[in-house]
């Protein structure tokens, strides 16, 4: 039994929620975003304040998409109330980024700087020429931007130079030396 898809998802005041068939519309005061159900959940809004997602039967795969439903909406109404935002930081000498338009300019130690204009629905800061913060209403568009970004060059273990989230601890490994001293 899915306890995260028995729990009841509570619906804020500035937000409302429509259900048309299998497409539920949330819309809040930052913005409107849509998800699809799948044929094997339901949705019951039992008051104007809590929606229930529910399973039509107990096969495995019913389950395994109760608890994932109610997450993804109460990540939808928590989008469109209060956003998302991940921050990157660029660890290493010369790497620095900057903002040009609605495209930003990695130097990371290639031969040329790379180019990336993020998709729609999406806004990135650069605070410094090392800090990148990503926001946006989906947590989904803005966890695929932050990890295209950290994809472009990855921390690499041994010196730990490259992309990484804030906070994130970068296992390093002992180098050949520490090894032939060994």
């Amino acid at each position: 039994m899915s306890r995260v898809g028995l729990t009841p998802i509570t619906i804020p005041d500035q937000v409302t929620v429509t259900v048309d068939g299998k497409t539920v519309t949330i819309k809040g005061p930052k913005g409107q975003l849509f998800h699809t159900l799948h044929h094997l959940v339901g949705l019951d809004q039992t008051t104007d304040q809590t929606l229930k997602v529910t399973r039509n039967n107990d096969t495995k795969p019913a389950k395994s998409l109760h608890g994932t439903t109610q997450r993804l909406l109460s990540n939808l109404i928590q989008g469109v109330t209060q956003g998302f935002h991940k921050n990157l930081e660029l660890v290493g000498t010369g790497y620095r980024v900057a903002k040009q338009g609605n495209k930003i300019s990695l130097t990371l130690g290639f031969s040329h700087p790379i180019e990336y204009q993020w998709p729609e629905g999406v806004a990135i800061n650069v605070e410094g020429n090392n800090q990148i913060q990503i926001s946006g209403i989906d947590k989904q568009l803005v966890g695929h931007v932050a990890a295209t970004i950290r994809g472009f060059r990855p921390p690499e273990p041994y010196k730990g130079k490259g992309i990484r989230y804030q906070g994130e601890i970068v296992r390093r490994k002992a180098g050949k030396a520490a090894k032939a001293a060994a």
